[in-house]
């Protein structure tokens, strides 16, 4: 075999083993974006999310992920509390009570079996549990999401905080118009007890040494009087002397 066949043979053999190593990496690539394509998929698996809209008394987040855990696997639950306004006077702690829940099940065929299957039936099939008189009320959720729900109460939430708001700036308002109203009339009384003393007060002196000038009228009545009583005086006198010395 002369060199040149030789080097043929090296170089065919050289452009074998440079296309085997290609395919090997476009294998290599395909089975990464398949992996990737796999990853996204189950990323991508969609959760479905049901609605209680009633929940019995001593129902917590422990019982409801207990019942529905033997269905299906359970990612996120919340419960509604109550509102009482007397709970912050209250010292001792009790059991919360909640009006309605959302589950989150990590499966939508699962939460649309879940809630097509126990809507309408007894929570509890046992006579001596404290759900056996109660139903479930239970509602499939399509195209709603975890993240509508925080939304929805983080508006309730803000809303409950405004009310609270314009509430205490009403109170706030009374008071100010009560204590103004209380104030004016303090002040009324004051004036009106300050009048009441000027009156009723002693004059002072010089209201007493002072005297009002006389009318003429009173000056001629009293000339009148005033010669009426000379007159007499002296009628009187002449009658005296007449009986004294009998004239």
């Amino acid at each position: 075999m002369s060199e040149w066949q030789i080097e043929d043979v090296d170089i065919s053999s050289k452009k074998d083993s440079d296309g085997d190593s290609d395919k090997l990496e476009t294998n290599e690539e395909n089975v990464e974006r398949n992996g990737v394509k796999g990853g996204l998929e189950k990323k991508k698996k969609k959760c479905g999310i049901i609605y209680i809209s009633t929940l019995p008394k001593y129902m917590n987040v422990t019982k409801v992920r207990e019942i529905f855990g033997s269905y299906g696997e359970i990612d996120r639950v919340y419960l509604q509390p109550t509102e009482t306004g007397d709970d912050k006077k209250k010292k001792k702690k009790f059991a919360k009570h909640f009006t309605e829940g959302w589950v989150e099940f990590k499966s939508k065929r699962v939460a649309k079996q879940v809630a097509l299957q126990l809507n309408t039936t007894r929570i509890e099939e046992r006579k001596r549990s404290k759900f056996y008189d109660h139903f479930w009320s239970i509602k499939y959720l399509p195209r709603f999401k975890w993240v509508h729900l925080t939304e929805r109460l983080a508006y309730e939430r803000a809303v409950h905080k405004q009310r609270l708001r314009n509430e205490i700036s009403q109170v706030k308002r009374e008071a100010n118009f009560i204590s103004h109203n209380f104030e004016q009339s303090q002040k009324l009384k004051r004036k009106i007890n300050s009048s009441e003393n000027i009156q009723t007060s002693p004059p002072n002196s010089f209201l007493q040494n002072y005297h009002q000038r006389k009318t003429d009228r009173e000056i001629f009545e009293e000339n009148a009087t005033k010669t009426n009583t000379t007159s007499e005086e002296e009628s009187d006198r002449k009658t005296f002397l007449r009986n004294l010395f009998g004239q």
